[in-house]
């Protein structure tokens, strides 16, 4: 798995966690829904790490936090 795909599945399980839809961690987050909906879609190959803190600070959760999870313990090399 790559890391993008990685770190959509990661705020997809954390909105499923917080039993919150991608409209409201928008919300919470002050990101706006098209990025959030770019990134989780795919249309967004990279995302900053700049947006991952803003969703962590929505969440209340560390960064250590957001990528604490079995999602990211076999991610593809990204440089071959």
């Amino acid at each position: 798995m790559r890391v993008n795909e990685a770190v959509k599945m990661r705020i997809l399980e954390l909105c499923q966690q917080n039993n919150i839809t991608l409209n409201k961690l928008s919300t919470i987050c002050g990101i706006t829904q098209s990025t959030l909906n770019n990134i989780v879609s795919g249309r967004n190959a990279t995302t900053t790490v700049s947006t991952i803190q803003k969703i962590c600070d929505g969440l209340n959760i560390t960064i250590v936090d957001f990528f604490s999870s079995p999602i990211f313990d076999h991610l593809e090399q990204e440089i071959k």
